[in-house]
């Protein structure tokens, strides 16, 4: 399947975004906030700019605007920049500090129209392009001097090659037969934890501690998030290197089986030139 078709068939994110921001709690924006503050080794956005790249339910644009940044948020899917702009007139009605656009980083045109930014963010996005290493390369050029890139990405495991088919057919099942895909994920999940000896209710529960986010629109968007690429650390730390950026932090996982998922690697890199 070419780039082009497989970008054609994609997820619908916004549809689950749109969901998720309905029932956003002031816990849920608190987390967020201290997630971003840990992701980009910073207590304080005040007087930087901020890029976020594929906004999706806008959460941590919101996260980003409230710890001072100047914000432009953009996603490739109009749901995904409803939510994100219906979140911004909830907290910063009128905010001129905060832009929503919708795009996409594959548009070359669009890409050189944004300028470069102090921080880029792009966390669990970019894997969903169905052209992963360009728009990481349209992304690192983003990157002002002296700035960071924070990113998240989906490291490669056994099992990516069933993933990737499973996406493919979820993205274009009916609503029931994602409901009971779902549910199937959720049981042999459940099982997993009880085999070895951990408490799945609770990390249901506390789910929300993480990043903000909600388990079920996770599985829902783990389930369907098509187009869908992996890489392993070595391969983004050899790209960035090329392009100007110098490791911060990155987690780096080797080759698993990858079960349940692929999990994301989280990657924070600074322009150094």
């Amino acid at each position: 399947m070419s780039n082009r078709q497989a970008r054609d068939r994609r997820f619908r994110f916004g549809d689950n975004w749109l969901d998720f921001a309905r029932s956003l709690s002031a816990s849920q924006l608190t987390e967020a906030e201290r997630s971003l503050r840990r992701s980009l080794e910073r207590d304080t956005l005040a007087g930087l700019s901020f890029l976020d790249i594929g906004s999706g339910s806008g959460l941590f644009s919101l996260a980003a605007r409230k710890l001072g940044a100047r914000v432009h948020s953009f996603d490739f899917d109009e749901d995904s920049v409803l939510c994100t702009a219906r979140l911004r007139d909830r907290y910063f009605a009128g905010d001129g500090e905060w832009t929503i656009e919708q795009g996409s980083i594959l548009d070359a045109e669009y890409v050189r129209s944004l300028g470069t930014f102090d921080v880029v963010y792009a966390w669990g996005v970019l894997h969903h392009t169905g052209a992963m290493r360009d728009a990481l390369g349209a992304a690192a050029r983003l990157v002002a001097a002296g700035g960071v890139f924070a990113f998240a990405l989906y490291h490669r495991t056994l099992m990516c090659g069933l993933w990737r088919r499973e996406k493919r057919w979820y993205s274009g099942a009916s609503l029931e037969a994602q409901r009971r895909a779902r549910a199937v994920y959720v049981a042999l999940l459940r099982t997993a934890f009880f085999l070895t000896g951990r408490e799945f209710q609770s990390h249901v529960a506390n789910y929300h501690s993480v990043r903000g986010m909600d388990f079920m629109h996770d599985v829902h968007d783990w389930m369907g998030g098509y187009p869908y690429e992996s890489i392993l650390a070595p391969e983004v730390d050899a790209l960035m290197q090329r392009l100007g950026l110098a490791r911060v932090r990155a987690t780096d996982t080797p080759l698993t089986t990858g079960i349940f998922g692929s999990g994301c690697d989280e990657y924070l890199y600074r322009r150094t030139g």
